[in-house]
């Protein structure tokens, strides 16, 4: 017993430690009264959750203040935000209500604790809990924004320290996390947290890929604090004299910046060229800074050679986000490129800390103006209230992470568009009624059609005609979250105006056949064309694109048909997991294991050896998919409630089919010394197979059956001696 009151009484000072240091970081909270409200919320949280442990193992009250550190801190809110932070889940998990908050804290803490209460209930099983969730979340960032902030607080410290947790629950939390959470903070302005969220997120996603550029990243530490040590030095002594207050940092990429170039140039990490960047910080008063970012600039220039292309200027033309920065690409002397990043000191705390940090420099509304644009947007979205929870979540998703163009309009007027957004797009961003009756654009004085993509620069008049309708076709080629929620509701509009045409035709039918127009009767008929609802049942009929005379052929007895067959409603996904039990002993699946028929996903193209998980599909029964499939992220995040544990079992022989890149120069006989080790060493089938060859350097594509992850390994390897190979890898996309 005395044990456990040590352990509690060194509990007890590790708590109060916790929250002095919480009051340290609370820089806006210096005052008294303001004090009190902290100690009012802390005492109150620490009573509420003082029964409760994490995962982990630690008292739960850790969380709350670690999140309110964050708040304070990193983000630089101030103290209702750090009350809101400390009571963020007394409400949902312990027994003090809403109330109970409004009578202690107020009106606005209230209404922020419940914007941060996540939903209860239940919900339509082909719904994700989470998308729901989100949108909830959304809703109330109209009101307050610093839902959102304390949201994203809570989930960098949740993915801190999810090492506790389960490796299904780890892969679930850092899916969602990559899909929603990262590029929500990307777009609010929050560097430093975004990176963290991304890098973490890889960690769990792709531990393997993670933890090989991170031991590089270590591996070279020296050598490239040496490196930035000699390339800033001469930059340093000029910026001196000539009076400059500046700080120069050094400092590598993120691992999952990193990972991206891998990925989009299809190079090894040493092959990635600027794994670190240099940024500048002036420190200037807000009338000199542009000037001082440009002379900066020139200094970099003088000893540097910069890439024409890499120039990019966010202090004139800042982003949708509020970030300004210049950047630049030059080469040392060592043949190396370094991005160089160039703002003051204003700009840096703005992109570290987001809009929050606007709140800090009064005298810029910029900030303010900006977010309050990026908050209209969302309403304007989520005043659709058709979309579905997944639909309205790809369409937000899309336009968070999005590069950014700038066009004008024929008055002067800048707008900004994601990159690739088209004539549409823009129409749509003027105003609905215009994207509704846009049938053209003049771009640059030329005539263009509505598909045509905007650069930026471009200056642009829409051509509008009161006889133009919104088509389907439309959704194809706009890319802004705003024009396609347009665009889907006026067809729906269009569909429901058509339907009531529909319904009256359908009634005469009815009428002439003697049948009654009665619910059960239209419901039989929806089911017989295995159609959605009634409303796209009448909406067909409007389009004559069912044949009304096949109705003389049903039985009917006193105005009811009679043996309609019906179609068979696609089940739940939890049947289906029932109905496919069966022979297959290669793969074991779910929780307990067990052997169930499956199909293999033909977007990632698992073979027996690599990290794989299930998920329950509504037609197509179990499909297993790599966990770094293209599409693992999304159908974690939106629908973890379907997804299953699976993992490749000792089993008979099976051929599985993958695809192997392979590029280097080509020398005569080459394509036979490589056909010659698929086929003669290793006795592996192959499908298919192209060459193609380009001022002397071939690419070639081959498609070949082999047993699992080491046979493949193993022919990539012997593949890779070749003389003339100079590489050799697995295509994710077959």
């Amino acid at each position: 017993m005395s044990n456990l009151n040590i352990d509690l009484e060194k509990e007890r000072k590790e708590i109060l430690a916790e929250y002095r240091s919480l009051l340290r970081a609370a820089e806006r909270s210096k005052g008294r009264k303001e004090k009190q409200e902290i100690r009012k919320a802390f005492d109150l949280a620490l009573e509420a959750h003082k029964d409760m442990r994490r995962k982990s193992g630690e008292p739960y009250i850790y969380h709350p203040i670690a999140v309110a550190k964050i708040v304070a801190k990193e983000i630089g809110l101030g103290t209702t935000s750090i009350v809101c932070a400390l009571l963020h889940d007394t409400v949902e998990d312990t027994e003090i209500t809403l109330e109970d908050i409004e009578s202690m804290f107020g009106e606005k803490s209230a209404k922020i604790i419940d914007g941060l209460t996540k939903i209860s209930g239940v919900f339509d099983k082909t719904i994700s809990l989470q998308a729901e969730n989100f949108r909830k979340m959304l809703l109330t960032i109209s009101d307050d924004v610093r839902v959102i902030l304390i949201k994203l607080a809570d989930r960098l410290h949740n993915m801190r320290t999810l090492e506790s947790m389960s490796p299904v629950k780890q892969m679930k939390i850092a899916s969602e996390t990559l899909y929603l959470y990262a590029p929500l903070a990307h777009r609010l302005g929050l560097y430093a947290i975004k990176t963290e969220l991304e890098d973490l997120g890889l960690k769990y996603t792709k531990s393997d890929i993670y933890n090989q550029i991170e031991t590089n990243l270590r591996k070279n530490k020296a050598v490239r604090i040496r490196f930035i040590n000699r390339f800033i030095l001469p930059i340093s002594r000029e910026l001196s004299k000539h009076n400059f207050k500046f700080e120069i940092k050094g400092r590598p990429k993120s691992v999952y910046s990193i990972w991206n170039k891998m990925k989009k140039q299809n190079v090894t990490i040493e092959e990635v060229y600027d794994v670190f960047a240099v940024r500048i910080i002036i420190d200037a008063p807000p009338e000199l800074e542009k000037s001082q970012c440009w002379h900066a600039y020139s200094i970099v220039t003088d000893f540097y050679k910069p890439n024409p292309d890499r120039l990019r200027d966010w202090i004139t033309t800042p982003k949708g986000n509020g970030y300004e920065s210049l950047h630049t690409t030059v080469m040392s002397p060592t043949g190396k490129w370094v991005e160089v990043q160039i703002r003051s000191k204003r700009m840096d705390e703005i992109a570290e800390k987001g809009y929050a940090a606007h709140w800090k420099y009064k005298n810029s509304t910029d900030g303010e103006h900006i977010l309050d644009e990026w908050i209209s947007k969302i309403r304007e979205l989520l005043e659709n209230p058709e979309s579905s929870a997944i639909d309205f979540l790809d369409d937000f998703k899309m336009n968070l992470y999005s590069k950014e163009i700038y066009v004008f309009t024929p008055d002067g007027d800048l707008k900004n568009l994601p990159s690739n957004a088209t004539a549409l797009d823009f129409a749509f961003e003027i105003h609905t009624q215009i994207g509704e009756k846009c049938i053209g654009a003049k771009v640059n004085q030329k005539l263009v059609p509505l598909s045509h993509t905007l650069k930026s620069g471009d200056q642009v008049e829409i051509i509008t005609s009161s006889k133009q309708k919104a088509n389907e076709d439309w959704l194809k080629f706009v890319v802004t979250a705003k024009a396609k929620a347009k665009i889907k509701s006026l067809l729906k509009e269009e569909k429901r105006k058509l339907a009531l045409d529909g319904q009256e035709i359908l009634e005469r039918k009815f009428r002439h056949y003697k049948v009654d127009f009665s619910k059960a009767n239209i419901d039989k008929l929806t089911a017989y064309y295995k159609l959605p609802g009634s409303l796209d049942l009448f909406y067909r009929v409007a389009k004559e694109s069912i044949d009304l005379h096949i109705l003389e052929e049903f039985h009917k007895q006193n105005g009811v048909f009679k043996d309609i067959e019906h179609h068979e409603k696609p089940a739940h996904f939890e049947d289906v997991i029932d109905k496919f039990k069966s022979k297959s002993d290669s793969l074991v699946i779910g929780e307990d294991m067990q052997k169930l028929d499956y199909k293999l996903s033909p977007c990632c193209n698992p073979i027996s050896g690599d990290d794989v998980f299930g998920f329950v599909s509504i037609t197509d029964g179990i499909k297993i998919h790599r966990t770094n499939c293209p599409n693992a992220v999304q159908l974690m995040s939106n629908y973890a409630y379907r997804i299953v544990k699976a993992k490749w079992t000792s089993q008979e022989v099976i051929a599985f089919l993958a695809g192997i890149r392979i590029t280097g120069i080509d020398e005569v006989g080459i394509v036979n010394k490589i056909t010659r080790i698929i086929s003669n060493e290793h006795y592996v089938n192959m499908r298919s197979i192209s060459f193609d060859s380009n001022d002397g350097i071939f690419e070639g594509n081959v498609k070949v059956f082999v047993h699992d992850t080491h046979h493949l390994d193993n022919l990539i390897k012997n593949l890779s001696k070749v003389d003339g190979v100079m590489k050799v890898s697995r295509i994710d996309d077959n």
